[in-house]
Formats: C-alpha cells, sequence, structure tokens
C-alpha cells in the first residue's frame, strides 16, 4: 500500500511525464511541474535533492512502467514470438505517432538533450534501453528457435540494430511530422527477422 509520501512523489513524476515529452526537461521548472501536480512547493526537496536527482528519478520510473508494458507486449499468451514483436513496434508506432507525430516516450524527447548535462540521467537511460533490447533479444532467440522468424546475424546484434534503426526513425518523424519512416523501419524490420 502507498503512503501518502509515496502518492505525493509518484504524483510528482507522473506530472513530468506528462509535461517534459512536450517541452523537455531543461526548460520545464520545478514550479510547473509541482503545479501540475497539485503539490506544495516545499514538497520537491523532501523527494528529490536536486533537479538532477528528479531526472534521474523520473527516468527509472518512466521505465519501470515502459519495461513492464513491454514485458506484457513479449508475452502476449497464444502469439508467435514474431508476432509478439511485431505488435511491440506497432505499438512503438502508435504511440511516437500521437500529438501531431511529437509521441509520448521520454527516451526519444531526453535522450540527446541530458546525455550531455547529467551523467546520473544518461547512466539511467542507458540502464533503461539495455533492458529494452535484453527483452527484444530473448523474443528474437525465441522466435528462432521456434521457428516463427530467422535472422542473418546474432540475436543481439539484430535487437541492437532494430532498437537503433526504430529510435533513430522516431526522431526522423518529430523533425518531419510524418509518418512515413515508420512504413520504410517497419518494412525493414520485417527484412531483417524474415518476415
Amino acid at each position: 500500500m502507498k503512503t501518502p509520501q509515496g502518492d505525493t512523489r509518484a504524483s510528482i513524476l507522473r506530472a513530468a511525464q506528462q509535461i517534459l515529452p512536450r517541452k523537455g526537461f531543461a526548460a520545464v521548472g520545478i514550479n510547473e511541474v509541482l503545479t501540475a501536480a497539485g503539490v506544495p512547493k516545499g514538497s520537491f526537496y523532501h523527494f528529490f535533492g536536486s533537479k538532477d536527482a528528479f531526472g534521474e528519478a523520473l527516468m527509472r520510473d518512466y521505465y519501470a512502467d515502459y519495461l513492464a508494458d513491454m514485458d506484457r507486449t513479449l508475452a502476449e499468451p497464444g502469439l508467435t514470438a514474431a508476432q509478439r514483436l511485431m505488435n511491440y513496434w506497432q505499438s512503438w508506432r502508435e504511440m511516437q505517432s500521437a500529438n501531431d507525430c511529437q509521441g509520448k516516450c521520454l527516451t526519444v524527447k531526453l535522450s540527446a538533450e541530458v546525455s550531455d548535462l547529467s551523467e546520473s540521467m544518461r547512466l539511467a537511460l542507458k540502464e533503461g534501453t539495455t533492458a529494452m533490447v535484453d527483452r527484444l533479444e530473448r523474443t528474437i532467440i525465441a522466435g528462432v528457435e521456434e521457428g516463427s522468424l530467422s535472422i542473418d546475424s546474432s540475436a543481439r546484434d539484430t535487437a541492437q540494430a532494430l532498437y537503433d534503426m526504430w529510435l533513430g526513425a522516431s526522431l526522423v518523424v518529430k523533425i518531419h511530422r510524418d509518418k512515413s519512416p515508420f512504413d520504410t523501419t517497419m518494412k525493414l524490420t520485417r527484412q531483417l527477422l524474415h518476415l
């Protein structure tokens, strides 16, 4: 059961996850987040020692939720591993096409911005994205073993290439406000997995 303090901390992090995809980390003031969360100003430093510590907590909380969703998608019963992977990429496409191609993914929005500014946030991003690639790798291995897909490289290299390709496509979609890079990326994904 969450304590009132846990609820307050969670409210601050939830509010930030709604604001940051639109504005970025540096452009958002702590007061804006606290106002959106309905939390008094003095509460911030009770939960986070600095904006940097807040950013790290935000990324860790974001990845905990994201990875739980990813696990559900990649473990959906009654589907082959290849089908589960393609469902994951389709959900990625939908999430990143939202809000006139502004997306909702904090990795896409914040990775370039904070990686040079905050080592603790960079490490949280690195851990989160590595955990994503780990899950893709495991699903690719399962697909190879069951015969629903095949690959020409190692499962790890394929998983990393797919992740990198989709992350890059997400950035291009944001730049052009056009979803068509996802069509190309989906086609190449199918080619890499021999689907």
